[in-house]
């Protein structure tokens, strides 16, 4: 074949490229003496509340980069203001922690109890924090159907929002990807939803890679596609999978074909999809392209995606990753914002972003499609568009609340804490010392960004800790004759148990639920016996010991009604199992499955947890003013942020102000 022209250029949405400098260490209390300065005579500033949702970032870790100089901006922070550990939630996850947070309830009074929730009544699990219902009736036209009732997205989270509250005093907020919240709630604020965003699949996050490797290398991928592709004459023909198509009978999955020359000459490959071309090399991230999947013919409805290519190798062997499909912000077919053009309006000023809810994608680090200094080049990319966004909303926050999130540190400290605690450093041991870096860096920028008489609060949900051993509930439960299993290795949810022999399962992170008669469909357990047998599966639990290490795997068991209060509490787990450092459920028993050891070493790229005893994982808050509150917990935020308005907090909330 001919050579490709070496002077094509890729099709990069040139707003991309403007991404805001953030300085290396921002003096804050110098700026803000300046704005002080500047703003003498004037009329006051109106009252401002800037809030940074820092995900996962750890009170040790963070204390120990702090006395080491390495994260001035928090530390000045510290000495000018407060910090201090924070109370999560409980159980230590995100959903529940953030629901915590947004409404000032428990898990009792919000309804989230873990990532995953069951239906009692058929069994079947579901993500805790959105339902979609699918389109009911519909009208058949040949090969065609066209939906009667558009179905819904519905956020399963109880209570209101804090935000709420204030829009009823006309205090204007701005919500950017705050986890729990889609789609976001319906009212006046400002909202891009976080975490819990699915692509343009319904899924958290499906990526697709392409080689020519044999059939097979690469096994049973989790969170992905391999395709086992053919290179020909230099040239590589695909499709790249879409959303199912609701309008067609059967809903078959949409597909989009995308050519990749290859130059024979150059190491260089020329990405051909739809009417863009992109030029890559090896090692090479494209930018974001944007992708029309077309439902009906002559662009009568089609649903619109953005991806990133990622050209791994062409030589000896081809290999091309490509991201899970975003939702379009520019023509988004979810709700992704409130109001739904604020997608188009964030697109407008700051370009194409990610818009699922965990950009980063570890399924394909733990696969082995990635490698690390590739999964952290994807990182630094979301980390510059993240800066865009950041610097849109604070050129336009007058008054009022701005919170922003960012889930980098999260994520980089699940895929590499084991690096961080290794004797043989590597070329990434330093991933998450860097990324604590981040976010000094993005805490020093936005808060040289706001008037001194601004409420600056930077928080974490929770903090981390190794995961060493994966412990199976479900077996452990089985081997003490709480729970029969059929015989056949099924992979679908609940489905080993055998349910006249089971009196207790495990399903989520750390969920154990009874099998109550008149509840679970398959329940016969009498209600009469539920308290002695929750006594007996608490004391036991904390006995269990890893024969390995001789430590305890299980530090406490806690009573749902015991520990939660609210209109929600009969749909949460009976017991929530808190597991000690180093210890987590295993993959399987998050599922409702048997794995196949009761404990077993964690050799997976995840080697950073915070699924465990709350009290061992707290998050951090920074203030820039005293705390008063001996110990503050995410739970006193929401009434904290009231109290700054002037707004009463509400009768449910269980939290106070922290000053």
């Amino acid at each position: 074949m001919s050579r490709i022209p070496r002077d094509r250029r890729d099709t990069k949405d040139t707003r991309d490229a403007s991404v805001p400098s953030v300085p290396r260490v921002a003096c804050v209390p110098c700026i803000c003496l300046l704005l002080l300065l500047a703003a003498c005579g004037s009329n006051p500033p109106a009252k401002k509340v800037l809030i940074l949702g820092l995900d996962g970032l750890d009170p040790q870790v963070a204390t120990r980069l702090m006395d080491a100089g390495k994260l001035p901006n928090f530390a000045r922070l510290r000495q000018s203001g407060s910090f201090s550990p924070l109370a999560t939630s409980i159980p230590a996850e995100s959903p529940v922690a953030w629901s915590t947070f947004i409404t000032g309830l428990d898990a009792g009074g919000h309804g989230i109890f873990d990532f995953i929730h069951r239906d009692p009544g058929t069994m079947v699990p579901y993500l805790s924090t959105t339902t979609t219902e699918v389109a009911g009736w519909s009208l058949p036209l040949g090969r065609w159907q066209i939906p009667l009732w558009p179905g819904e997205i519905r956020l399963n989270r109880q209570g209101r929002a804090f935000w709420e509250f204030l829009e009823d005093h006309d205090i204007p907020c701005t919500i950017v990807r705050i986890p729990a919240n889609y789609p976001p709630t319906d009212s006046p604020a400002k909202q891009l939803s976080g975490m819990g965003t699915p692509d343009l699949e319904g899924t958290y996050g499906t990526f697709s890679f392409y080689t020519d490797e044999p059939a097979g290398s690469y096994g049973d991928v989790s969170g992905g596609r391999v395709f086992y592709v053919k290179v020909k004459l230099d040239r590589v023909d695909a499709e790249l999978p879409g959303p199912p198509n609701s309008l067609r009978r059967g809903q078959p999955q949409l597909t989009v074909p995308f050519a990749v020359l290859i130059d024979p000459d150059h190491p260089v490959a020329k990405v051909t999809i739809q009417e863009r071309q992109l030029l890559l090399k090896p090692g090479e991230w494209s930018q974001w392209v944007p992708v029309r999947f077309e439902m009906m013919p002559l662009g009568a409805a089609s649903a619109n995606g953005i991806v990133r290519f990622y050209l791994k190798e062409i030589r000896p062997d081809f290999k091309l990753y490509v991201s899970p499909v975003n939702v379009d912000p520019s023509d988004a077919i979810l709700p992704i914002t409130q109001p739904s053009g604020y997608a188009r309006q964030l697109y407008d000023h700051v370009g194409y972003f990610s818009t699922l809810g965990i950009p980063e994608d570890t399924k394909s680090l733990s696969a082995g499609i990635l490698n690390q200094e590739e999964f952290l080049a994807q990182s630094r990319l979301l980390r510059d568009e993240e800066l865009r966004l950041l610097d849109y909303h604070l050129k336009n926050f007058k008054s009022g609340v701005l919170f922003f999130y960012s889930g980098r540190a999260d994520q980089i400290q699940h895929m590499f804490w084991r690096e961080m605690e290794s004797d043989s450093p590597g070329s990434t041991d330093d991933a998450i010392e860097a990324v604590y870096r981040d976010m000094d860096q993005l805490l020093g920028y936005a808060a040289s960004r706001v008037d001194p008489q601004t409420l600056v609060i930077a928080l974490s949900d929770h903090g981390f800790a190794g995961f060493s051993r994966a412990f199976s509930l479900n077996n452990w439960l089985e081997k003490e004759g709480y729970a029969g299993r059929q015989p056949g290795a099924s992979t679908t949810y609940l489905a080993p148990f055998d349910w006249p022999r089971t009196r207790a399962y495990g399903l989520g992170f750390t969920g154990l639920y009874l099998n109550l008669k008149g509840r679970e469909k398959n329940g016969w357990l009498p209600l009469a016996e539920r308290d002695r047998l929750l006594e007996e599966l608490q004391r036991k639990l904390i006995e269990v010991r890893d024969p390995v290490s001789g430590k305890q795997v299980i530090t406490r068991a806690l009573r749902s009604d015991r520990v939660y209060t609210g209109d929600a509490v009969s749909r949460g787990p009976d017991l929530v199992v808190c597991y000690n450092r180093g210890y987590r459920a295993s993959w399987e028993s998050v599922l409702g499955l048997f794995s196949a050891q009761l404990l077993e070493d964690n050799t997976d790229e995840w080697s950073g947890d915070h699924l465990m005893d709350p009290d061992l994982v707290p998050g951090i808050l920074f203030v820039n003013r005293s705390i008063t509150a001996p110990t503050p917990g995410l739970i006193d935020l929401a009434p904290t942020i009231l109290k700054e308005f002037g707004v009463e907090k509400d009768a449910k909330m269980k939290g106070r102000a922290v000053f």
